[in-house]
């Protein structure tokens, strides 16, 4: 099983005291394994790709960039807290829509901070590559779909060990889809293929959206918690404290709208092209993950004190909080929240808080695992039966794309 699934395994005949010391045990344990696999199959996924798999450019294009973001020397207060470190980095990627021949590539007039996922000789490509707002050259948030098959062998070409089990993963996913979505990574790509999907596929509104103070919640933590003033909203400045709580609250609204509008539309193909017209709609679309980033927090808060006052927690949960740089829920938000989006992506324990937020079984294929236990992994592993699932694609656990076309014997 995933070491993540490893450490839900939860005893049953156990005291309540001892059951919550052998589970924090076995975590620090698992925690110190898994950490020591990721670590030598990136850099080997990392050297294989360097060396010798070749990316094929078009004019439809993914680039990909690798890079770790050190959180610091863990402080030794607790057994857990001495293991628990994190990976957080992101595959960037950029997707382009060629509509016209003519395109001259510029440099963007737009600058904007210096993303730690990528180093400067990147970051320029990048702005060559970018056009004009009057250019022929758009921008897309989901690309199209293309046969998953077809993609597998343009991106991975090489002849490593890691791009031959690149390709048995895809292979092993084409069982049950047809096609690939890719997705931009600009460090909200984990945010964006779980909501794509939701959307994708709603046909009701979930009942936390349903809600009659839904609406109400940014008022009410921050009536709470006055900590969260300090929320980093998108990349505007010189915003004043008193206009957070009502910008927060126009992006839970308009997460609502969205997807009860979208939810009620029958026809699959009108849905389908529902999505795709509101993920090129990039205020809106970047809203929507504010509010997501937002419930996230919210649901760490619950967590946070539900564990403090002796309920009963997720494990996941003692992760989250076990990191030197997120203790409490108000270090969650100044050193992972506020940089989702803008120098990180979300790290493998946030992909449970996710899911926890949203109320959905996040399935993720992670290629790079496969022919093991975890080549499926589950977020949670332990989900409650009516919680719907999405899938998605990921070669790294950092950047994820989107299955799409669900083979006609699998839906049987």
């Amino acid at each position: 099983m995933d070491n993540f699934q490893g450490w839900m395994t939860e005893p049953t005949s156990l005291s309540a005291g001892e059951e919550q010391t052998q589970k924090k045990e076995s975590v620090a344990v698992q925690l110190m394994k898994h950490e020591k696999e990721v670590g030598v199959l990136s850099n080997e996924l990392g050297a294989a790709n360097a060396a010798t798999d070749q990316k094929e450019q078009s004019t439809l294009e993914i680039k990909k960039g690798y890079a770790y973001r050190s959180t610091g020397t863990p402080k030794k207060t607790d057994m857990i807290k001495s293991l628990v470190t994190e990976q957080d980095a992101s595959r960037n990627c950029e997707l382009y829509l060629a509509v016209s021949s003519n395109c001259s590539a510029v440099e963007s007039s737009e600058e904007s901070e210096e993303d730690m996922y990528r180093d400067a000789e990147e970051i320029e490509r990048e702005k060559i590559l970018l056009c004009e707002t009057s250019s022929s050259e758009y921008k897309l948030s989901v690309a199209p779909e293309m046969d998953i098959m077809e993609y597998c062998r343009k991106e991975w070409r090489g002849s490593t060990p890691a791009a031959k089990r690149m390709r048995k993963g895809y292979e092993a996913v084409a069982q049950k889809f047809a096609s690939i979505r890719r997705v931009r990574g600009d460090n909200y790509c984990a945010l964006r293929a779980t909501l794509f999907q939701a959307l994708s596929q709603a046909t009701q509104l979930p009942s936390w959206l349903q809600s009659e103070d839904f609406a109400m919640l940014p008022e009410n933590l921050l009536r709470k918690y006055d900590w969260i003033k300090q929320w980093q909203l998108k990349q505007k400045l010189g915003r004043k404290m008193g206009e957070i709580s009502d910008e927060i609250k126009e992006y839970v609204i308009l997460l609502r709208k969205k997807w009860k509008n979208i939810s009620e539309i029958k026809d699959p193909i009108e849905k389908q092209e529902a999505c795709d017209k509101l993920f090129k709609n990039e205020e809106e679309e970047y809203s929507l993950y504010e509010a997501l980033k937002f419930l996230m927090l919210n649901t760490a808060i619950k967590l946070y004190n539900d564990d403090k006052n002796g309920r009963r927690v997720p494990v996941f949960s003692w992760l989250l909080f076990a990191r030197d740089t997120s203790s409490d829920p108000c270090q969650l938000m100044h050193n992972h929240l506020n940089h989702i989006g803008h120098s990180g992506g979300l790290e493998q324990v946030e992909m449970f808080l996710l899911a926890y937020a949203l109320q959905y079984t996040i399935q993720v294929y992670r290629l790079y695992k496969y022919s093991t236990d975890e080549f499926i992994t589950l977020y949670p592993n332990d989900p409650e039966e009516d919680w719907p699932v999405v899938t998605l694609i990921t070669e790294d656990d950092r950047h994820y794309n989107i299955p799409v076309r669900m083979c006609q014997e699998t839906m049987l």
